[in-house]
Formats: structure tokens, C-alpha cells, sequence
């Protein structure tokens, strides 16, 4: 995911996505230590590469919900279902079997809750609207028996608190603004050396010819008809590279769409980005090539949509859970054929799985950034959630020196790809969209690797429009650099752009 200094772990609609604003009951049981539950997330990490909340007692999930916002993610099925997951885009949870299974299990939540407060009501204890593609809701829980009642229903597939983190008490304000900085302008770029001048007037990031002979393929496609979307932090309102710039030059006849799926904490949210990561994400994707004198995107022709789910780039809050779900069930309806997202988390979330799934069974081509550590996650370096799905693309960044990973990059056997995005001998990240002016910034980690891959994909997609998802990932493949073996720690490798498309 993005680097800066330190880096992070790395409108459906905006009606689904605003947040029922409800006051937590006052009355609660005590809140329990979690040093424990950290060191038992921390132990199966280091052992299984991820943590599922199933492997949790009842105590532990109280803790979690104890020490974060309350918020219990609540998955259910009508009885005899099975492999639910697996085929969510061909469910219909609006029918009336799964509308009872539904409604029984709230039942359970609201008698359990109702003993402990008996003012609570179903509007009161929903903590956010649901989403009408998946059959999950989040509720307010503060009694610890409905965690216990919930996980002894057979109508129950998942019961999970969406908002904790490993060891987040003690570092939460450390966590504040994961991935974000101010993305400026990255002053004293050198021509020849950080960049190249290319026509009509803009800049060529020093990464692209050499590592992955992106300007050779731009002879076979530049990613006209694919439509690519980007989940992460919106989108700036003062980049007018992304607006009324955003065909200009070689750059025609595209489109470009700013949704936003992250649920409100006070005033509607917006598409507008206030962190600066995604942006920059839009940018290496797909950045113009303009007569402004700014850095160009890799699919240059694509069309775009940005949806902004997400207030930084670790998803550690309830409402970033639910705007990244919301937001694939989105993209998993539309003509996106790509959809690319430099976020996550380290415990794995069954509601954001869900919609992974749906989205990867509406034909749609995932990539995903397999993280960048801060600190207090230096424990862990395997591949973060979601990037570890397999319907998930995980994508890294390397070196120029074409043997090690960039500076905190995440690596492992369940990288898929791998982009050159760190020059070895002075750290140099590739150029992208600062949040306003012609004046590139610079982006770096695994996210602009992802970001960075999408484009590549959206380039053979263009090529070829009547693949499919597979066949588009096969030729990604087939034109890595380890290919046709399969790298323990980066996968299938240096995508070569111009063979890719030719």
C-alpha cells in the first residue's frame, strides 16, 4: 500500500450507505482486557497467515466488541443452506425464506438485548442500512449472552466486531490517518532521471519503460473501453485531471464516475478525497496524457470510477468495513470489468469477503495490495486481508534492483504479481496526481503497485474485449517474468506490458 513516511497496511448507493446515527445504550457490561485476544490474533496470524473470528470464543468476541464501537457484523442464512458465500451473486435475500431467516435471527439479537435494556428497539440496535445484496446486518450489542445466543443459531453464519484491530488500544493514535499525507507536489523531480517529457506535454514516470516497456505498449492499447474502478479514498475535488481535465490531449471520449459508499460519522460524506491516497491511486491508474505538463497514467485511455469507502487506508472502523462491502456489491453490478482497492485490514472480515465474492462472481477481475507495514504491524508480513482471498489478484512492490521488495512491502506465496516502484539507489516512487495543479506527486508501497497493475490489465482488456476475466489474468500471467514457475515471494512476476498486448 502507499508509503509516505510510514506507511499504512496498506452513489448502491448512498442510500445503503448512511449510517442509522444511534446512541450506544448506556447501560453495558465491564470491558474486559484484550492483551489476551491480541496475543491469540497475533499467534494464529503468525501460524495460518490470517484470523477468522470463528476460531474466537464467545468472551473473546465480547472483548473485541468491549474494547472497540459495539458494532457486531451478523451474517445468516435460512436453515439447509450451504456454501452461501460461493454463490451470492446468484441469491435473491430478498425473497421470503431468506426475509424469515432474517428476521429470526434479529429476534435473537433483540430478545438478549432487550433483557439487558428493554428500551432497545430494531431501529435503535441497527448501526448502519443494509445492504440489499447481502444477507448480513450490523447491530449495536451490548449484552454479552447475544453473542453466545447468536453463535448457538443454526440460521447464523458469521457473528463478528467489524471495528477491532489487534493491539489498536494502545496505538489508536498512532492509526489515525493510515496512508494519508498531504500528497503534494514532489519537489526537485529531475527530467531524464525521475521522468521523461513526452507528447503532447506530459510526464512519463521513470518506472514505466524500463521495468515493464509500458511506452512500448502503448503502440497496442492504452485501455480504451475498459472501465476500471478504484475503492479507496475518493477522489480530489481540486485535481481537474480527474474532472474537467480528464480528456485532454491523447486522452478522448472517456468517462470518469466519483461515487462514495463510506457511511457518514457527522455531516454526509462526499466523494471528495481528504486523505490524498486515493488520488494518487486514480492517478497511476489512468491519469491523462495531457497537454498540462502532468504525469500520465498507465491506461490512459480507460474510463474510471472512484468510490470512496474508506477515510484512510486501514480498515480499522466499523463504517470502513461497510463502505468497502457496499462498495464492491457496487462494482460487482456495473460494467467495471477491473476493480482495484490499496486497502485493508489484518483480521479477516466475513462481510467484506462476501462481497469480494459477489463482485469476483459478476465476471470482475480483483487486485489487491498485499500490504505495507507500519510499525505496530511489523509482526506481521504476510499477504493482509483481502488481498489474501484467491479471488483477489495480490499485487507487491520491488526494487529497481529487480531481487528485493520496496521498503515495507508485504511479500509471500500468495502474491500474484509483483511492480518495480522503489529506485535502489535513492527511493525514488513513481509520479502521480497531487490533490490539485500540473506538478506531480509521488507514491510508493504496495498500493501503486496495484493500483499501478490495473492499468497494465486494463491495457490487455482494451486489446482484447471479448476475453473473459481468465483469460485476461492468463495473459497477465503468461508474460511474467518467472512465468511459466511461480516465485515464492512475488508470483508470476514483472508483468511485461508490450508483450501482454501484443
Amino acid at each position: 500500500m502507499k508509503k509516505s513516511t510510514l506507511l499504512a497496511l496498506s452513489g448502491m448507493f448512498l442510500a445503503v450507505n448512511s449510517c442509522q446515527k444511534q446512541e450506544t445504550p448506556l447501560q453495558s457490561a465491564p470491558t474486559p482486557d484484550p492483551i489476551e485476544l491480541d496475543r491469540l490474533i497475533q499467534n494464529k496470524m503468525t501460524l495460518y497467515g490470517e484470523f477468522l473470528w470463528e476460531w474466537a470464543s464467545d468472551e473473546q468476541i465480547w472483548t473485541a466488541l468491549s474494547n472497540a464501537d459495539h458494532v457486531l457484523s451478523v451474517g445468516y442464512q435460512p436453515a439447509g443452506e450451504k456454501d452461501v458465500a460461493d454463490r451470492l451473486h446468484l441469491i435473491n435475500i430478498q425473497s421470503a425464506e431468506w426475509h424469515q431467516a432474517r428476521d429470526a435471527v434479529m429476534q435473537i439479537v433483540l430478545e438478549n438485548e432487550r433483557s439487558f435494556n428493554p428500551s432497545v428497539t430494531e431501529k435503535s440496535l441497527l448501526a448502519f442500512k443494509e445492504n440489499p445484496r447481502l444477507p448480513v446486518f450490523c447491530v449495536f450489542v451490548n449484552n454479552p449472552a447475544t453473542v453466545t445466543a447468536l453463535r448457538q443459531s443454526k440460521l447464523l453464519r458469521y457473528a463478528e466486531p467489524i471495528g477491532y484491530e489487534p493491539y489498536m488500544t494502545n496505538t489508536a493514535a498512532d492509526r489515525s490517518g493510515s496512508g494519508c499525507d498531504s500528497n503534494d507536489p514532489e519537489p526537485g523531480l529531475i527530467s531524464g532521471t525521475d521522468y521523461e517529457n513526452i507528447s503532447p506535454d506530459c510526464k512519463r514516470s521513470w518506472n514505466y519503460a524500463t521495468s515493464h516497456k509500458i511506452n512500448n505498449a502503448w503502440g497496442n492499447s492504452t485501455g480504451a473501453g475498459c472501465i476500471v474502478t478504484i475503492i479507496d479514498t475518493g477522489c480530489s475535488d481540486d485535481q481537474d485531471n480527474l474532472g474537467e481535465a480528464f480528456n485532454q490531449g491523447d486522452s478522448q471520449g472517456r468517462n470518469i464516475e466519483k461515487h462514495v459508499t463510506l457511511p457518514p460519522d457527522g455531516p454526509p460524506e462526499t466523494p471528495h478525497d481528504q486523505c490524498g491516497h486515493g488520488t494518487s491511486m486514480l492517478g497511476a491508474c489512468a491519469a491523462p496524457r495531457g497537454e498540462d505538463g502532468a504525469a500520465v497514467g498507465i491506461a490512459y485511455n480507460c474510463d474510471l470510477v472512484s468510490i470512496r469507502a474508506a477515510a484512510d487506508v486501514y480498515l480499522n472502523e466499523s463504517r470502513e468495513v461497510v463502505g468497502v462491502s457496499d462498495a464492491f456489491t457496487q462494482a460487482g453490478d456495473s460494467d467495471t470489468k477491473i476493480i482495484s482497492m490499496s486497502m485493508g485490514r489484518i483480521i479477516t472480515s466475513n462481510q467484506i469477503k462476501d462481497a469480494i465474492k459477489y463482485a469476483y462472481g459478476k465476471g470482475k477481475l480483483i487486485f489487491a495490495a498485499a500490504g505495507t507495514s507500519f510499525w505496530w504491524t511489523s509482526w506481521f508480513w504476510g499477504v493482509i486481508f483481502p488481498a489474501s482471498m484467491t479471488e483477489c489478484s495480490a499485487v507487491t512492490g520491488m526494487k529497481s534492483n529487480l531481487t528485493a521488495a520496496c521498503g515495507d512491502c508485504h511479500k509471500g506465496s500468495k502474491v500474484d504479481f509483483v511492480l518495480v516502484m522503489e529506485r535502489t539507489s535513492d527511493g525514488r516512487t513513481p509520479l502521480s496526481l497531487a490533490m490539485e495543479g500540473d506538478d506531480p506527486s509521488t507514491v510508493g508501497g504496495s498500493s501503486v503497485a496495484t493500483a499501478s497493475t490495473a492499468g497494465i490489465a486494463a491495457l490487455v482488456w482494451s486489446r482484447n474485449p471479448g476475453f473473459t476475466r481468465a483469460q485476461v489474468f492468463d495473459k497477465l500471467k503468461q508474460n511474467g517474468n518467472y512465468w511459466p514457475n511461480r516465485n515464492g515471494n512475488f508470483g508470476w512476476g514483472r508483468i511485461n506490458a508490450f508483450t501482454a498486448t501484443h
